[in-house]
């Protein structure tokens, strides 16, 4: 499902008022973050043999292209992160291992990604209304996460909310380590 009336494009970075150091810093884990994010789906789609999993991960990952797509826009490779072949391996092992155990472990570790996803967005969102800086990132970002909720919605109607005590411990391991990669994203 996409929220935007008309494909979204990205301003190219130089073209736009200077970014400040802590914008520049969330862009790349941003853009880290969305190569991950392509990667869980080809995970999932590598491992699984169920067909309805199959087409959840082929919609959802060719959303996830798009937002990465954005970002390269937006973002000159000077300015990525070092760290993405790290990120890439991750985000496969992330979809393909509950891939491994079927669909509510792959929509438990959705729902879990795309909730961190989410506050991580809002934060930034928060941060540029309090400025009042770059609206054109504004509206991207926004954009993003709006898909990004879309994805942890439908993950968590499927799962249907109610986990035992192993996939709420594997959600947890999923949102603290997408904590970690955004810290690590932000540095290196």
């Amino acid at each position: 499902m996409t929220h935007a009336t008309k494909p979204l494009r990205a301003p190219p970075l130089a073209s736009l008022p200077p970014i400040p150091p802590w914008l520049a810093r969330e862009l790349r884990s941003d853009h880290a973050g969305e190569t991950g994010a392509v990667m869980i789906y080809r995970g999932i789609v590598a491992v699984t043999r169920d067909e309805a999993l199959r087409d959840f991960a082929a919609r959802h990952g060719t959303t996830e292209q798009g937002h990465l797509d954005l970002l390269e826009e937006l973002l000159p490779p000077a300015k990525r992160s070092l760290l993405l072949p790290v990120w890439k391996v991750a985000g496969f092992l992330t979809g393909a291992l509950p891939a491994l155990f079927g669909p509510r472990a792959v929509h438990v570790t959705i729902d879990a990604v795309e909730t961190f996803v989410d506050h991580h967005y809002q934060q930034q969102l928060d941060r540029l209304d309090a400025e009042g800086i770059h609206p054109e990132i504004r509206a991207l970002l926004a954009t993003c996460q709006a898909e990004e909720v879309h994805h942890r919605d439908e993950a968590r109607d499927l799962h249907g909310g109610v986990t035992g005590a192993l996939l709420r411990a594997w959600g947890w391991i999923v949102g603290a380590g997408s904590s970690a990669a955004v810290m690590a994203a932000k540095r290196v």
